[in-house]
């Protein structure tokens, strides 16, 4: 059996890391009384929901962080509607979460509750594993 030497250039772009932020729920750990967190792939789906719920401005400091997604659910429901959140998801998306690749974004327009199911499947740099995210956008 061979040995294949390593070298630090082996460690380059696609190692993954731990991630980890606090849960939006804000519920207390009964062990710490501290705020719950969420680690690795629940700590992206989060990131990545709030991702496309977060307006253009809304965050400080960081003016072009977010989606249009909320302007946009005040248009008429049709495919075309349908077709701009999906691009807009994915654009956003690839320009903001550099720790996933996105492979696929489904929208599916739901007339009768006037809503748009939205389904993203990526996968985390570094990990071989396909994750989803799914959650239903609808005007507030």
């Amino acid at each position: 059996m061979a040995l294949k030497s390593i070298t630090g250039a082996d460690f380059g772009r696609n190692r993954s890391r731990a991630f980890k932020d606090l849960a939006m729920d804000f519920t207390r750990n009964a062990f710490t009384n501290d705020v719950n967190s969420v680690s690795n792939d629940n700590a992206i789906k989060q990131s990545v929901k709030n991702l496309v719920l977060t307006v253009p401005g809304e965050k400080f400091y960081q003016p072009n962080y977010g989606s249009r997604i909320s302007a946009l659910l005040f248009e008429p429901l049709d495919p075309f509607l349908v077709d701009s959140i999906q691009n807009e998801i994915l654009n956003t998306l690839r320009n903001n979460e550099k720790r996933i690749s996105v492979t696929k974004v489904q929208c599916a327009a739901d007339y009768d509750n006037n809503a748009i199911e939205v389904t993203v499947e990526y996968k985390i740099i570094g990990l071989p594993i396909i994750e989803n995210v799914d959650f239903v956008l609808q005007r507030p």
